[in-house]
């Protein structure tokens, strides 16, 4: 598996990361019957509060912001998740609150977020009230999709396993840019998982060039986010993964968020006109079997992109790994198999 750094990618054969296997826990017989006795009395809580949320109170617009972020909060309570640890990137701790308004992510601005866990969309909901979007790892545009979308794209088949011509054919209307988003909704913020599916947390994959449709003035922030205990990350889809997902998250009597924002980045290959070498153009156009060169970064662009992953790898105290949705999808499909 090759591993990069911030001067790109590494010619070591094997890092020794596995960012697609799934995090599991083991417990003793007591602990287990305890966990159980848990899961019994929140899982019909936690259905019946979710159900309410998503197909009734999410609608209610006219409520205030503030009344929405309870309602989130509370359902992150019913599991156990009762505190995060939310840091910025070099600044001591205790001195957050005497921090600009610039320095966290405000209106106007890009959430680029690692993606392990259906937790991250609710969470990233309940601080920050973004408009989420999905990626495909070789295509600059982006689906716009609601909350629970957002949240089921954690659990599911990655619809970003197609080629860009395929994603882009299936989601034909649903599907704008960065750039698009942020001029239509000026006082929201747009939160995007660049790297397209859903890790173990161990490893920051290649990043989506999505990224690249916002201007030099917009402010891109890296968040990592990282859970513990860490088996409630879902690097692996389908309904098994739902449902050992359910079991850990409402099992277990607590879970802690370690959420970490770094200094915004900004997208200055926007205002450099450059053409990706036909060499590297060639080698995407084969990668993503698409039949066009517009969606290949330049030089330029993929130092931008390399700047946000290496953030967000140290963020997470991880390492960028080379490894592709489509390694992802040839390792489930072994896994399945196995299993």
């Amino acid at each position: 598996m090759p591993s990069t750094g911030s001067s790109g990618f590494s010619s070591v054969k094997s890092s020794g990361i596995s960012p697609f296997l799934p995090v599991t826990s083991t417990a003793s017989l007591p602990a287990t019957l305890f966990h159980f006795f848990v899961f019994l009395i929140r899982l019909p809580f936690l259905t019946g509060y979710a159900l309410l949320y998503f197909f009734l109170l999410h609608h209610l617009r006219f409520l205030p912001l503030i009344l929405h972020k309870l309602f989130l909060w509370s359902l992150l309570a019913i599991p156990g998740i009762w505190w995060a640890d939310l840091q910025l990137d070099g600044v001591t701790r205790g001195s957050l609150h005497r921090q600009p308004r610039s320095r966290m992510p405000h209106a106007g601005t890009v959430i680029a977020a690692n993606f392990t866990s259906p937790i991250d969309a609710i969470y990233l909901a309940a601080v920050f009230d973004p408009v989420f979007v999905l990626c495909h790892p070789h295509s600059r545009k982006v689906r716009r999709v609601g909350l629970l979308t957002a949240v089921l794209a954690a659990l599911s088949t990655n619809p970003q396993l197609l080629t860009v011509e395929e994603w882009e054919q299936q989601y034909a209307g649903e599907l704008t840019t960065l750039r698009a988003l942020l001029t239509a909704h000026p006082g929201r913020i747009i939160a995007c998982f660049p790297e397209s599916g859903t890790t173990n947390g161990k490893g920051i994959l290649p990043l989506s060039p999505c990224l690249l449709a916002t201007t030099p003035e917009t402010a891109i922030f890296p968040v990592s986010l990282r859970y513990a205990p860490a088996d409630v990350t879902t690097p692996v889809p389908g309904w098994k993964t739902s449902l050992a997902f359910c079991w850990r998250l409402l099992g277990k009597p607590t879970h802690t968020v370690r959420v970490r924002i770094a200094e915004a980045v900004f997208n200055t290959s926007a205002a450099v006109n450059g053409v990706a070498s036909e060499r590297e153009a060639t080698r995407r156009l084969v990668e993503t079997g698409s039949t066009r060169g517009d969606d290949v970064p330049t030089p330029e662009e993929q130092a931008f992109l390399d700047k946000v992953a290496d953030a967000l790898a140290r963020l997470g105290r991880v390492k960028r790994v080379g490894l592709t949705l489509r390694e992802k999808k040839a390792f489930v499909a072994a896994w399945n198999k196995r299993r």
